[in-house]
């Protein structure tokens, strides 16, 4: 059939989000070649974890796919960093591979608004009144008023294992052949990018006595608010490398077709393979790595920082050399894929092109890494897609607004020359956007986008109308000669020691007493963080003309290489020069201060 008003090309985590979301606004067009693959984990089975978790709690909030799906087939959630402050405790669910697919299949192909077409995309041609076509290999021309490519790895690519390789998009499927000539024809620069995936163990044959366990959390959490039946299952394991793995690394490094030169893509600095991690880290004696199930019937396991694009034959001997992996059979061998990325410079906010209007990009296409990251810019060019298709006023999301704000706004003002990963420390006000509270700031975005109902938002409201009711009631009431709140503020004490104190509450939900006491226990660095943030947008335009930035100590020097070549104007242009952090930001306003004068354009 026909009459589609979007069109999205790719069936992993980005085009998922995309089409569920241009699916709230009219009829899509699913175009994959292989259904059977549609929200497959190639990699780890688990979602979120640091700077990802805060994601999904955003796409979530927005009325995404993503955290429903982690939920219902959670095996184990962990939250990562709980010692530490709010601004980076982080959410990890580890998923039941193979149900995940399953789950994400039953609501793609149920849904009422998705077309599922099967076949490869061969070209992108505009229809002349501000369409486009999509013409496949078998010779069909697909017609919509806007088309989201969420071609992940698949654009021309190419798998390594070892010296050797073959055309994949990644172990066992073909590439996209075709879709980067389009791309190219209307001007995009493309760049070869590089990622790999660890080996998997035959779960029967890994002496799980060996590894240190790493239990569930008694209490599980989830992304939704309701975890899944099976949350608290199973464990993980931690094993480590050791000197004969490191010796036979070194031994046989020219048989890695990165460091013999084989391979011309840049690879994620934050997630090296093995053989880099030995080679640039060779003070280390030793590299932790996870021990991931796939499900809880556990067939194999995932060796999570162990991704390698050495020859199979080396893969073996080197699994062998780990602690409680002795025996191991190797059931899925690891690799590098290599693969044609786009210039995420040269798309909006939105992620359209610049270049081609109506097409948008999502995912691993535009440079990026993970699932969370991917299926965040599934949601925003899937939803950007559907309201351009109906004619609707285009909508940005700023950087102040959360974690996808930053990841649009680094993609497309600041680029990235290797894959792209979302971490906590990228993010500024990182203590106002925490993953406890992205509902509070995310829906009434999503609602005003046109993806959460008037119920959700109302729903929220009323959340934090009983948080701020907690807050009142320990303002109001006094035990030993001190108010609630301020016993609460001293570092030793929870909600719990201060109701023993005698102090009481409204009925609250687990998430609403943990949001009173986050908001109470860190009211002064919420305020403190705010004046800063309110500082620094009355700041955006003060001028830079003239400054010598060698003088300026406390750049760190890559910034000060960067502004004495590049000599932004302002401080916002300063602030959008990738490799420019916050600390470099608040070190200029700092010298600028210090010269006593307005300095606005």
């Amino acid at each position: 059939m026909s009459g589609w008003n979007v069109i999205v090309i790719g069936g992993g985590h980005a085009g998922l989000e995309a089409a569920w979301a241009a699916a709230k606004f009219s009829r899509v067009a699913l175009l994959i070649g292989n259904p059977a693959t549609v929200g497959r984990m190639p990699c780890n089975p688990a979602v979120g974890g640091p700077g990802k978790s805060q994601l999904v709690f955003e796409l979530q909030a927005m009325g995404g796919l993503m955290g429903r799906l982690a939920d219902e087939t959670a095996i184990h959630t962990r939250v990562l960093n709980a010692s530490k402050g709010p601004a980076v405790q982080s959410l990890r669910v580890q998923n039941e591979r193979d149900a995940y697919a399953e789950r994400a299949q039953d609501v793609i192909f149920g849904h009422p608004n998705i077309d599922i077409l099967r076949g490869e995309a061969a070209d992108l041609e505009s229809d002349g009144q501000g369409g486009w076509l999509v013409v496949t290999t078998d010779g069909r021309r697909l017609a919509a008023r806007s088309v989201v490519v969420a071609a992940g790895t698949f654009m021309r690519g190419v798998t390594w294992y070892g010296r050797q390789s073959r055309a994949e998009g990644r172990q066992g499927e073909p590439p996209s052949r075709f879709l980067s000539a389009p791309l190219a024809r209307a001007g995009h620069v493309l760049k070869r990018f590089k990622t790999g995936t660890p080996p998997r163990v035959r779960a029967d044959a890994v002496n799980f006595s060996e590894l240190l366990e790493i239990p569930a959390d008694p209490n599980p959490r989830g992304f939704t608010g309701t975890p899944g039946p099976r949350a608290a299952e199973s464990p993980t394991w931690q094993t480590h490398t050791t000197a004969e793995t490191h010796r036979l690394i070194h031994e046989n490094i020219h048989e890695s077709p990165m460091y013999a030169g084989d391979i011309e893509g840049l690879g994620p600095r934050y997630c090296p393979s093995i053989e880099d991690k030995v080679v640039r880290f060779a003070h280390h004696d030793r590299h932790l790595l996870f021990v991931e199930p796939d499900g809880v019937q556990t067939s194999e396991v995932y060796l999570q920082g162990f991704s390698s694009s050495l020859p199979p034959h080396l893969q073996d001997a080197l699994v062998r050399t780990l602690p409680g992996f002795e025996q191991a059979v190797i059931q899925r061998y690891a690799y590098a894929v290599e693969y044609d990325v786009v210039d995420s410079l040269e798309l909006t906010l939105n992620l359209e092109s610049k270049l081609m209007p109506g097409v948008f990009t999502a995912g691993q296409i535009n440079g990026t890494s993970g699932y969370e990251e991917a299926a965040a810019q599934g949601l925003i060019a899937g939803t950007a897609a559907a309201r351009r298709a109906g004619g609707e006023a285009e909508q940005f999301i700023g950087r102040e607004t959360g974690y996808i704000g930053v990841l649009l706004d680094e993609l497309v003002f600041k680029g990235s020359n290797e894959p792209y990963r979302m971490m906590t420390s990228r993010v500024e006000h990182r203590l106002l956007v925490r993953q406890d509270n992205a509902d509070e700031r995310m829906t009434p975005i999503g609602h005003a986008l046109g993806l959460v109902d008037a119920a959700e938002v109302a729903r929220v409201e009323a959340k934090y109308a009983r948080v701020q009711a907690g807050i009142d009631a320990l303002a109001a009431q006094r035990a030993q000669g001190q108010t609630g709140d301020a016993w609460l503020r001293r570092p030793e004490f929870t909600l719990p020691d201060v109701e023993a104190l005698g102090v009481t509450l409204p009925d609250l939900s687990a998430a609403e007493r943990e949001a009173v006491e986050i908001r109470v226990k860190y009211a002064g660095y919420i305020r403190r963080a705010e004046i800063q943030l309110r500082a620094e947008d009355r700041s955006r335009d003060l001028s830079l003309g003239g400054v010598d930035f060698t003088a300026i100590a406390s750049l760190s020097n890559e910034a000060r290489e960067k502004l004495t070549r590049l000599q932004p104007q302002t401080v916002e242009q300063a602030s959008r020069i990738s490799g420019v952090r916050h600390a470099d930001i608040s070190a200029l306003l700092v010298h600028l201060k210090g010269l006593g004068v307005s300095r606005e354009t």
